[in-house]
């Protein structure tokens, strides 16, 4: 049985290079926190294979890429200087550090930094989760899905 969901715990194991996001949504409002849930639809990659012509073939699902309780939200992404037009933008890599408050309380301090457009996310918070929401789509040459391969409302 394919796994479906990832937590915190599996950020080790997990990469998000090349990975795209279609889209970013702010959910679960905490007035009392300060917080929210940062939500990102993205195309993960699940498996990147080699053919015997050299080029690639992707394994791909949609999914949900949730921080929880974040605070402290910095968003930079800048599609103005690139010569291209408006299209998902794509993950280089997700870093993490431990962040230690003065009452002994520990989270993450979370980097996402983008390869296209250039811009970066960062954020506190103190964990994820990462759900599939369809089914893997087996191609070559294409790390991302199409608008037709994406089914289902976000």
């Amino acid at each position: 049985m394919m796994r479906r969901t990832w937590h915190t715990e599996d950020f080790d194991a997990m990469g998000w290079h090349d990975v795209h996001v279609h889209g970013l949504k702010l959910e679960n409002f905490s007035v009392e926190e300060g917080s929210c849930d940062l939500v990102l639809d993205i195309d993960y990659l699940l498996q990147w294979d080699t053919c015997d012509d050299g080029m690639f073939r992707f394994t791909v699902c949609r999914a949900e890429l949730r921080f929880h309780q974040v605070r402290n939200l910095k968003l930079a992404l800048d599609y103005a200087s690139t010569s291209a037009g408006m299209c998902p933008f794509s993950i280089h890599g997700i870093q993490r550090e431990t962040l230690r408050y003065i009452n002994g309380a520990t989270s993450w301090r979370w980097q996402i930094t983008i390869n296209w457009p250039l811009g970066s996310l960062q954020l506190d918070a103190p964990g994820f989760t990462q759900t599939l929401m369809g089914e893997p789509v087996v191609q070559q040459s294409r790390q991302w899905l199409s608008s037709a391969q994406r089914t289902g409302t976000f």
